[in-house]
């Protein structure tokens, strides 16, 4: 998925003068108004149909990213050579020439694929939307296309739609689903966008001859036409559309023209990596979490379990549960959505490390859900970390989160999520409500906690030990 992306070394991929693509991961929203060609919904709707059109996403706090295409049977290799960057981008980055990727097709017969699986996985880790890669930046439609025949019904011998599939699942348990469409890069369509790297073209990007054409003719005849594919043969998903990496190439006026689609569905939510100036409905920052959010913006943190987004067979660096959690944590204190990466294989099976901490992520959820989800972003103002005075490789000052404790807010209820536990007592300073209770989340019980009025702030008596190692959730009733 700066995504797509995604990677924090996506960026100097893009490093050139004729595919640059904005910062969008890394730089403050931009709330200057435009006058765009068309306008879209979120130039023309009122607050309160905003706060209708986005309430669902708002209470739903935590995502599942699916990363899955063609990319997953090289698995990170070709020819012998290992890339050095996330999986899917492995055509680019080893410039693999089109009739070569092309032929991974005919050996794509994922077979261990179940849409009912991977959607009770999503359910049992606490995740309330899933977004999949309908077309990476390879071209290759994992949807049943009838405007190109580079897809998975026509050009493998898997002959099904998984997207389909994930669609009827998704009804049946009450999951939502969106679709990701890489609508300016396209490496196999003539015309198509590219990053450059190495000895591409430094104009269009290109390394192989078949890759030569109009954009403009790509636009029109593949991606818009896909894009219309995707939002009307699937009922009533997809509920999110995810752009990505739109470049120099998605002037406003390219960019309108998609505009005019999107437009079509007024409940439909998107993101800002569309181009051409459109800001979308949501904030994308990637593999990490903005240190204040982004206040007056909805926001969604897409991260990896490991350091690729499409599966990588020598990948193992998996983050631990406690990570995960804490980031899910950290990123409803201040007011986001996690979209959290997985990556399924060639057979279509997600690796065992991401089903183990998803299911882990999901019982400390099913205990602790009420403090994630329908909440807003905290009341304190307390420092989460500090600024550090390295940079990373996007150019960002370092931030250095401090675990002590988050909090989010509910109508009559502060939830503090704590990570270290203190000895004897918690202690907060100048109270933004009133507190005339306090329990802990997991205590079945709610046993009352003594609280003791300590100046301007408040003292509670805690128990012992924490009721969870990851993070214990004490529960303050508030009087407003």
């Amino acid at each position: 998925m700066n995504f797509k992306h995604r990677s924090i070394a996506t960026a100097l991929l893009m490093a050139s003068t004729s595919f640059t693509f904005a910062q969008l991961a890394s730089t403050p929203p931009d709330t200057t108004p435009t006058n765009h060609p068309i306008p879209a919904i979120q130039d023309t709707e009122t607050p309160a149909q905003r706060d209708a059109r986005m309430e669902w996403w708002r209470e739903a706090r935590f995502g599942m990213f699916i990363h899955w295409g063609l990319y997953s049977i090289p698995a990170g290799e070709w020819h012998g050579q290992r890339t050095t960057h996330i999986g899917e981008w492995i055509m680019n980055d080893l410039s693999i020439p089109v009739a070569d990727y092309k032929a991974f097709a005919p050996q794509f017969n994922p077979t261990g694929f179940s849409a009912h699986d991977i959607v009770a996985l999503a359910k049992a880790a606490g995740m309330k939307y899933i977004v999949i890669t309908a077309k990476h930046h390879d071209g290759f439609a994992m949807f049943d296309s009838k405007v190109d025949p580079f897809n998975i019904v026509a050009a493998t011998p898997f002959k099904r739609d998984p997207l389909k599939e994930l669609a009827e699942e998704c009804r049946k348990q009450g999951v939502k689903l969106g679709f990701y469409y890489s609508q300016s890069q396209d490496w196999t369509a003539p015309g198509g966008a590219a990053a450059v790297r190495g000895t591409h073209d430094k104009d269009t990007g290109h390394w192989d001859k078949a890759q030569d054409g109009s954009f403009d003719d790509y636009l029109k005849n593949k991606s818009i036409p896909q894009i219309k594919e995707l939002l009307e043969n699937y009922k009533q998903y997809p509920v999110v559309v995810w752009f990505d990496t739109p470049g120099k190439t998605m002037t406003p006026e390219r960019s309108a023209e998609v505009v005019k689609l999107l437009n079509q569905y007024p409940n439909l939510i998107w993101n800002n990596r569309l181009g051409g100036t459109y800001k979308g409905d949501t904030e994308t920052p990637e593999q990490y979490i903005p240190a204040q959010g982004f206040p007056g913006r909805d926001w969604e943190s897409c991260m990896t379990m490991n350091d690729t987004w499409g599966f990588k067979s020598f990948d193992t660096n998996f983050k631990s549960t406690e990570t995960l959690l804490r980031n899910l944590i950290d990123i409803a204190s201040k007011g986001g959505n996690y979209l959290l990466n997985i990556g399924p294989d060639s057979h279509g099976v997600v690796p065992a490390p991401e089903v183990e901490r998803l299911q882990q992520m999901g019982q400390w959820l099913n205990v602790n859900g009420e403090a994630i989800y329908n909440t807003s972003a905290t009341l304190f103002d307390v420092p989460t970390g500090t600024f550090s005075d390295e940079k990373d490789s996007r150019g960002r000052q370092k931030f250095i989160p401090t675990w002590n404790w988050r909090s989010t807010t509910g109508p009559n209820k502060i939830y503090i999520s704590i990570f270290q536990w203190p000895n004897g007592t918690f202690h907060l300073d100048k109270l933004p409500r009133k507190v005339t209770s306090a329990y802990l989340l997991a205590d079945k019980a709610h046993k009352p906690l003594k609280l003791t009025p300590n100046g301007e702030g408040l003292d509670i008596q805690l128990p012992a030990k924490a009721l969870d190692p990851i993070a214990t959730v004490l529960v303050l009733n508030t009087a407003s």
